[in-house]
């Protein structure tokens, strides 16, 4: 069954109105606005449909795509082998359809969150690919109507640039890039196809691993139509990271780097972490880098836009996934503008 075909018969899904959708724009502050201005394609957020009606006002005013954050991975959406569970892809497909927004879909092939029958299943190459493709059928296939890109493969990397260890490297190959994009070209004919990344943004091996992906899918004739630069960054030496931010230079040059074999590019995952507590100091530093970031996407013809992950730092990833630093987004606690959201529209209007 299509999403599509479920819509037609009910937009009302997690408490989600099917009424239509109102836009609180103010036209001097509007991220999707400035962007629009820009010429670019979407700004968007990655979203847990959850309690907050303040985060769907946010989006109607700030944002033209969202990302699901974790409905559409693959633990979420086939737990057992053939058994698919769309509840919570579904509302988030719903209320981008209500809302008239991009669809960013996240993510087909990983080797994180991936159940244990897949990652432990013991298949042989050509079972596991039959996996593969069984999976993107469902779930491409589902919402091939509604996703605007997938992130087809995401985070296949190590720092250095060479290939991560997983279940589909050490099965099949490096060839499981150009399988993947050829089977979710197959059920998802109109959708953009993203290699997604963290740290190819950093100008280093790994942007260049990230160069050499394109390539080989390129090389079987396969389609591909973008990379995603994810820009989970520090804006200070933390003791996960070791800061700071590359200069906006580098920033362009790592982009560059994948746009010039002919794919777009876009920051998909942004958020810039600090250690905690935020000072009123540190706080204006983020604004800065936010600006930075937004500027080198902007400077490139092919960066169609940008996507920070979450807006508020009541619900960040990053405290509990390293502990003692955070404060990583465009919106604080409280919902409230932070000097970043300043930083970030600037940079998007070419102010810097």
């Amino acid at each position: 069954m299509r999403f599509t075909d479920f819509v037609a018969a009910s937009l009302t899904l997690g408490g989600l109105s099917a009424a239509a959708p109102t836009r609180y724009t103010n036209e001097t502050e509007s991220l999707y606005k400035a962007m629009e201005k820009r010429g670019r394609s979407f700004i968007g957020t990655a979203l847990t449909i959850r309690n907050e009606t303040i985060e769907e006002t946010i989006i109607q005013q700030d944002f033209n795509s969202i990302t699901p954050e974790n409905a559409m991975k693959w633990e979420s959406t086939e737990p057992s082998q053939a058994n698919f569970t769309f509840d919570g892809a579904d509302q988030i497909a719903a209320f981008a359809t209500r809302n008239e927004l991009q669809l960013h879909c996240h993510t087909l092939v990983w080797h994180s969150q991936l159940p244990a029958w897949v990652s432990q299943g013991g298949f042989d190459n050509a079972t596991l690919i039959q996996v593969m493709e069984d999976h993107i059928a469902a779930v491409a296939g589902r919402y091939k109507d509604v996703c605007t890109r997938w992130d087809v493969v995401n985070e296949a990397l190590n720092e250095d640039g060479t290939y991560r260890e997983s279940v589909w490297y050490n099965t099949i190959g490096e060839a499981f890039l150009p399988i993947a994009f050829s089977l979710a070209a197959k059920y998802a004919p109109d959708t953009q196809l993203f290699y997604n990344d963290y740290n190819i943004d950093l100008n280093g091996a790994k942007t260049d691993g990230a160069r050499r992906i394109v390539e080989l899918i390129q090389s079987y004739g396969v389609r591909i139509d973008g990379v995603g630069y994810q820009a989970h960054f520090t804006q200070e030496a933390t003791p996960t990271a070791p800061g700071p931010l590359p200069e906006q230079p580098d920033l362009i040059e790592a982009l560059e780097k994948t746009a010039s074999l002919g794919v777009e590019v876009a920051y998909t995952e942004i958020d810039i972490r600090m250690n905690t507590p935020a000072t009123a100091e540190k706080l204006e530093v983020q604004a800065g880098i936010y600006e930075r970031v937004a500027g080198a996407c902007l400077a490139v013809e092919s960066c169609i836009g940008m996507t920070v992950w979450g807006i508020s730092d009541k619900y960040s990833w990053i405290p509990e996934t390293f502990p003692g630093e955070g404060a990583a987004n465009v919106w604080g606690e409280s919902y409230e503008k932070k000097p970043a959201y300043t930083g970030f529209l600037a940079g998007i209007n070419g102010e810097a």
